[in-house]
């Protein structure tokens, strides 16, 4: 979809929750929709007249300043739910608070603990759900890592990106992205933290086989709701940290990538993020079109009176 104007039907599903949704096509033309969306001076306000309810269990910077941006920013209303509203299950029934939402407000965006909670979301809710982050995957942010990859490199033919850290909801997002654009995709875990059996990666445990990669990505060692293990983890992955010793061993240019926040001295060192070879700054830079991009594919205005929810969205993805 290259029309941000929302003209004819997109063939996306109407919820954004997983990479694995997507056709390769479709993928493509989200990522092509969010050069189109990158101006701040976007004239179409495709979301004039729509609200946007934002559910946040866990801390967010990007994602909560990038959606409330482009909401905005595209003419409609974001609504920051409280903590306690926020808490999915808690206060009511998963179901009965979408059932709610879903008569007053045109999509719901969701940072969640468990994935779980999310499909229960989605499933009784007659709106677009995106999530926002969940513990099994984080989409808009791998959008926003191929489309920064985009921008350094005329294309992926023979580029690979490796992944070294623990194996989590970026990860995921992040193999599931490269494999609907070609470009070869490795991780580098330690043992008992790489992908399950179940998930078909090409990954190893030694740290020396970031040999050829033209981007390295890691993220933080111990993510949110796993506080408590940081100590352990610190010992069990200092040899993976991403210093200028790992970066030479590529034995070529290697742009490195991080979702951030990143924990500097743990994952990551100063002098690797503040680097000329790093892109950090410029992944965060384009959530905000990404969540534009988003946003106009699920709720992007159709010709006058086809009503723009769930029930004009083409569900023909590849599941």
């Amino acid at each position: 979809m290259n029309n941000y104007s929302g003209s004819g039907t997109t063939t996306v599903h109407a919820d954004f929750l997983s990479l694995s949704q997507f056709r390769r096509q479709d993928f493509q033309g989200v990522v092509s929709l969010c050069r189109e969306l990158r101006p701040k001076d976007v004239s179409e306000q495709v979301l004039q007249g729509k609200s946007i309810a934002m559910i946040f269990e866990k801390p967010s910077l990007r994602t909560r300043v990038t959606f409330e941006v482009a909401i905005r920013q595209l003419g409609g209303w974001p609504i920051m739910l409280g903590p306690a509203e926020s808490r999915l299950g808690e206060r009511e029934p998963i179901q009965d608070l979408a059932r709610n939402l879903s008569c007053w407000v045109d999509a719901i965006v969701a940072r969640v603990f468990n994935q779980h909670d999310l499909e229960d979301l989605a499933l009784f809710a007659s709106i677009p759900v995106i999530n926002g982050l969940s513990d099994s995957e984080h989409p808009c942010q791998a959008v926003a890592d191929v489309l920064t990859l985009t921008e350094v490199w005329p294309n992926f033919s023979r580029k690979e990106l490796v992944y070294v850290g623990d194996w989590n909801n970026v990860s995921r997002s992040l193999f599931q992205a490269c494999s609907l654009v070609d470009l070869r995709f490795r991780a580098i875990c330690p043992e008992n933290y790489g992908p399950p059996p179940g998930e078909r990666i090409d990954w190893s445990t030694k740290p020396a086989d970031v040999r050829g990669a033209d981007a390295i990505y890691t993220d933080v060692w111990a993510s949110m709701g796993q506080e408590d293990e940081l100590l352990e983890r610190i010992e069990i992955f200092r040899p993976y940290q991403i210093n200028d010793k790992l970066m030479a061993k590529t034995g070529k240019h290697t742009f490195f990538m991080h979702c951030l926040p990143a924990h500097r001295g743990q994952e990551v060192t100063d002098s690797v993020i503040e680097s000329d070879y790093s892109l950090v700054f410029q992944q965060a830079a384009n959530r905000l079109p990404v969540e534009k991009a988003i946003l106009v594919t699920l709720l992007g205005r159709t010709s006058a009176g086809t009503p723009s929810a769930k029930g004009r969205m083409e569900s023909n993805y590849a599941g």
